[in-house]
């Protein structure tokens, strides 16, 4: 056997070589392979590099993805602000040349139509906003609930909506912290879950004008606005960013830039990532974007799920390095101003540096509304009743109950922002809103000043109108009484203890409402001529449901508030505000309220409607008639033994009850002797404080007329009653 082995042939011999060593036979030969293939893709990208047309062209693939037949535009809106934009953007996106089409998101079916739009070449751009505790708007409930279920119902599938392109807007306001943008950061979320494609960052913007990265929340859409018209006509160019094959989303983060492109463009990742931190927003997106603009951070690797490239992590740290060093250098001057205590309160951050309350849509809005603006967040407003009276025809109900000349009322405000959005709000929701102060300050002086030379203006139009008596117009324009109760939270101006001592030096009488969200400065108040607390509910669900409350402790500051109001000597009042089918089977609950706050004075008022809204739900089946108000108040006057039933002014829909220390041998003292308040506060003032006074140095006597039970009801038989017919009511005044 061993002889016949020896006795092979020469090409048996080199066979079985060569299977021995076919291991380095496989090697070499792919080793030829690999630098064939490497030479000839060489050659192929120079090809391209040097003629990008004809790579362009041969790409098919690339043109069908970037071609774009249409826009559709969906919007969810609850005050007409999202369908704003939308028509905005519909006309500039046709303007570029693309179809456009703006659809109301309740009347499309996505679980028929959705799906469509995978394969039809459009780009569907959805501008939403977030409504009260986070919810979507009306018209955008059913779209949401749709999504979110099929986002992880297994019967639709992860790929439900691959090829669907899209880009997400959404509406809120920063100062809801938890609340924040949620609408649409989660559609964006549940359509990525179901494989639709990002053209670009989701933008936000922000009603906050304070933190709002460019001042308001139109100036937010409209740079987002831009970078998305950029984004589109790259789509219909068939621009395709090159992709490193790591991008999830058929995007990259990366593209083929010079230096300082690359360098532009992380200050304004920075940016962002700065503007996301300020908005306490630190949420990150679900999934890579496939947008140059995306907003990488140090919170991006926060929520699970996430995802970050190994090799974008040092870039993440490195930007996440240089925004801690800035936030160290610039955290002396972060702080904004705080509500006082004191007058006169001066801020570490630079005045000029702060942004104004009013941007210039809202200025836009109110002075259609009639209001005279002062400075940057100050405005003054004709009231109804100042009119009225003016012509002899009545004085409101605070003439009835508290002897104010109606003519010579100035209603004013030294904020415009406000701690809540009451569903029967009068100015439908146009006022800022915020939890402090954070804009530039105009001085108390400067306010007091333009507001009386503002309402002055406005009497003077009165000048020989038809009806107007010529000794009450010269009366007029002599202001005695101002009303801080025109719109807004007056008691977040900072300077508020200013404003009022301002008023008594020029011996005007201070009537000044809060919504009992600020407690501390009910404290640090000084006298006023009277003081209100509006209580809108008895119950912490109630008052949430009415009022929308900003703050998250809202129902803890609102007894805080109502304790302190029981610490003034001066005369202080709880306002009512029944509205019907909403507060007004809550009798033993206001009965414990007013237990608390003890107030000398209890004004019940039926609910003003104030026209259609799309801010509130209110209706005129929410308006109790005037008798169903009598007979709340005398429901409650039962439960309440040291309180009775003092006044009545039927025309507005309002009763007083009045503590019984009003009421001196059976006759009931609620008016104000005006010129004796202003004679206490000036010799508290003189004495530094340590001579004070109570509601019963300064009490007047109620004139019979004013009484509740008279036959006039409220109404000054002096004036002549004036009915209207057939003619729109004028519900504006305090």
């Amino acid at each position: 056997f061993y002889l016949q082995q020896n006795a092979l042939s020469p090409s048996e011999s080199c066979l079985k070589s060569v299977w021995h060593n076919r291991l380095y036979l496989y090697s070499a030969a792919a080793l030829v392979f690999g630098i064939w293939f490497s030479l000839k893709v060489a050659q192929k990208k120079k090809r391209f590099s040097d003629d990008p047309k004809a790579g362009k062209s041969n790409d098919s693939f690339a043109d069908t993805l970037s071609h774009v037949s249409a826009v559709k535009i969906f919007y969810g809106s609850q005050t007409g602000t999202a369908k704003g934009f939308a028509v905005e953007l519909s006309e500039a996106v046709k303007k570029s040349g693309v179809p456009a089409e703006v659809i109301d998101i309740k009347d499309y079916d996505p679980d028929d139509q959705l799906a469509d739009e995978c394969t039809n070449k459009s780009v569907c751009v959805f501008l939403l906003a977030t409504y009260t505790d986070g919810q979507p708007t009306e018209n955008a409930e059913w779209f949401c609930k749709w999504l979110q279920e099929a986002s992880t119902d297994f019967r639709y599938g992860k790929t439900f909506l691959k090829g669907l392109r899209y880009a997400v807007f959404g509406l809120g306001n920063s100062v809801y912290v938890g609340h924040y943008n949620t609408v649409g950061t989660n559609v964006d979320k549940w359509l990525w879950m179901l494989s639709a494609v990002r053209v670009m960052t989701r933008g936000e913007g922000d009603c906050n004008v304070v933190k709002s990265r460019n001042g308001s929340v139109q100036a937010d859409f409209v740079a987002w606005k831009v970078k998305f018209l950029m984004r589109l006509q790259a789509l219909v160019e068939g621009e395709k960013k090159s992709c490193s094959g790591n991008c999830k989303t058929g995007g990259s983060r990366k593209s083929q830039r010079s230096d300082g492109q690359k360098e532009e463009e992380e200050e304004e990742e920075e940016e962002e990532e700065e503007e996301k931190e300020n908005n306490n927003s630190s949420e990150a997106d679900p999934v890579e974007s496939s947008s140059d603009e995306e907003e990488s951070g140090p919170g991006a690797g926060k929520k699970s799920g996430s995802v970050i490239d190994m090799e974008d992590l040092g870039n993440i740290m490195s930007r996440a390095k240089r925004a801690k060093v800035r936030s160290s250098g610039q955290g002396d001057q972060s702080q904004m101003v705080k509500l006082s205590k004191v007058n006169g309160v001066k801020t570490i951050e630079d005045e000029g540096e702060r942004r104004e309350m009013i941007t210039p849509a809202l200025r836009e809005a109110l002075t259609k509304q009639g209001y005279k603006l002062i400075g940057s967040h100050s405005g003054v407003k004709l009231c109804r009743w100042t009119k009225s009276m003016l012509r002899g025809r009545g004085g409101c109900y605070k003439h009835t109950f508290y002897g104010i000349e109606s003519h010579r009322c100035m209603e004013t405000t030294p904020s415009l922002a406000c701690a809540n959005k009451c569903v029967f709000c009068w100015r439908h929701h146009t006022n800022p809103v915020g939890t402090e102060w954070r804009w530039k300050m105009d001085p108390a002086e400067k306010i007091l000043q333009d507001a009386t030379e503002k309402h002055q203006s406005m009497i003077r139009q009165f000048r020989g109108v038809p009806g107007v008596q010529p000794e009450r117009y010269e009366e007029g324009l002599a202001v005695r009484h101002c009303a801080l109760s025109l719109v807004g939270e007056p008691i977040m101006y900072p300077e508020i203890n200013a404003f009022i001592r301002l008023l008594h030096c020029r011996r005007v009488s201070s009537f000044l409402v809060t919504n009992a969200q600020f407690p501390e400065e009910i404290r640090s108040l000084v006298p006023v001529t009277q003081l209100y607390v509006s209580v809108d509910a008895s119950t912490k669900d109630s008052l949430k449901k009415i009022d929308r409350p900003l703050f998250k402790d809202f129902w803890p500051r609102f007894l805080d508030s109502l304790r302190a109001l029981g610490e003034k000597r001066q005369r202080t009042v709880y306002r009512l505000t029944l509205v019907k089918a909403w507060n007004v089977e809550e009798m033993q609950s206001y009965s414990e309220l007013i237990a608390l706050g003890q107030p000398d004075f209890i004004e019940v008022k039926g609910v003003t409607y104030c026209g259609e809204s799309a801010a509130s739900s209110l209706t005129m089946a929410n308006v109790p008639w005037h008798q169903e108000v009598v007979s709340f108040v005398q429901q409650l006057a039962d439960m309440l033994p040291q309180y009775e039933i003092a006044c009545e002014h039927e025309h507005s829909n309002c009763l007083l009850l009045a503590h019984t220390k009003f009421k001196v041998d059976g006759e009931w003292w609620t008016w104000i002797d005006y010129e004796r308040f202003q004679d206490l506060v000036q010799v508290q003032e003189e004495n530094g404080g340590q001579r004070g006074f109570s509601a019963l140095d300064y009490m007047a006597k109620t004139p019979g007329w004013a009484l509740f039970g008279a036959h006039e009801q409220g109404f000054d038989p002096a004036d002549t009653r004036f009915q209207r017919r057939n003619k729109t009511k004028d519900i504006s005044g305090c």
